[in-house]
């Protein structure tokens, strides 16, 4: 059985009265994959922007396994330390990780992101050192439109993420580097600029479940 974790930032974790891209990639999963598999983590709420915390189960579905890791403000700096515990305890055999866009607004700059996307590949490996990483590149939000050295980091980044997929892809723990969602436009799929709407959660969706079937055989084309 093949047990999936989503990894993630408040794009990944959603807020009160989401579906979230999660409960779709779920959904895509019971439908074509054709055998038994898991959604695990060691979270399972969403955030709560009434209260400031990630405390609401207020899901516009809540009938599926909501198990993830993922948190509004958190990042590849967060989750590396993280992320060999989560792996070890939850068993995980695939992250699906959508990672990137916080540490630039706030935190780190690209090499800096970088560093800690090899910090968190290592740590995942030292807890399965068979796990299968599919890792999707920053999708540039409306901060990156009107903001041109933000642009440029997010740019580098992923040309910096690219590198670090291909150097560290090994046969047995691969690697994979999701295509974006090529008709993703930020100002139809998401509800405020950054965070996907219905139709951006299917997007989102979609470039993980295309990006499996593709490299790995996982399920079949996403049909959203």
């Amino acid at each position: 059985m093949l047990r999936f974790m989503p990894v993630g930032d408040s794009m990944t974790i959603g807020s009160a009265g989401e579906h979230t891209w999660r409960y779709r990639m779920w959904q895509h999963l019971r439908d074509t994959h054709g055998g038994p598999f898991a959604i695990v983590g060691p979270r399972e709420t969403l955030y709560d922007k009434a209260t400031d915390a990630p405390t609401s189960y207020a899901y516009a579905d809540p009938d599926f396994p909501r198990a993830h890791l993922a948190g509004w403000g958190e990042g590849w700096l967060h989750m590396a330390p993280l992320i060999a515990e989560a792996v070890r305890a939850q068993r995980a055999d695939v992250l699906l990780v959508s990672l990137g866009l916080i540490d630039l607004g706030f935190y780190t700059n690209a090499e800096q992101t970088a560093e800690n996307v090899r910090r968190f590949v290592a740590e995942a490996r030292t807890a399965n050192p068979r796990v299968r990483i599919a890792v999707l590149p920053v999708i540039p939000n409306v901060r990156a439109a009107e903001d041109a050295p933000f642009a440029a980091q997010v740019t580098l980044f992923n040309e910096l993420l690219a590198k670090a997929a291909a150097d560290l892809d090994e046969p047995r723990s691969p690697l994979l580097l999701a295509s974006p969602p090529p008709s993703y436009d930020i100002h139809l799929d998401t509800y405020d600029g950054t965070h996907p709407n219905a139709s951006g959660e299917h997007k989102m969706a979609a470039a993980f479940a295309d990006a499996l079937h593709q490299a790995w055989g996982v399920g079949e084309p996403y049909e959203g």
